[in-house]
């Protein structure tokens, strides 16, 4: 009996030597995906907010552009990286579109970014019908 016992002396380092590397990249893994989810929330609110800037009665494209990046200069330091916006506004409809890339936490792991927001433009319609 003590012969089995001696035969298995030292498993356990190796056991832990396999298993802490992966345990560790399943956790780093764990964080990239929360990083990459909280980038894209940021990018989804700037695009909110540059497409209500762009579709009021009298809002441009380069105002839907300013304030998407606004937002973006204020809470997408950390997370988001490599921002471009870009702003379109037509007479019927205006769209406002952000991509980038998550902060990387996992070596050669770069994870892209894309949110896009789309309305109708405001415009006044006067009653024809008198009252």
């Amino acid at each position: 009996m003590r012969q089995a016992v001696r035969g298995d002396r030292g498993s356990v380092s190796a056991e832990l030597v396999l298993a802490t590397p992966l345990l560790l990249l399943m956790l780093l893994a764990i964080v990239q995906f929360a990083l990459w989810s909280h980038a894209t929330h940021i990018a989804q609110a700037a695009a909110a907010q540059g497409l209500a800037a762009a579709r009021v009665q009298n809002g441009t494209a380069a105002a839907g552009t300013a304030s998407a990046r606004s937002l973006l200069d204020q809470l997408a330091g950390g997370p988001l990286t490599g921002s471009a916006v870009t702003a379109d506004r037509a007479v019927a409809s205006a769209s406002v579109r952000i991509t980038g890339t998550a902060t990387s936490v996992v070596p050669f792991l770069a994870l892209p970014v894309h949110a896009e927001a789309a309305g109708p433009v405001e415009r006044y319609v006067p009653d024809l019908a008198g009252g």
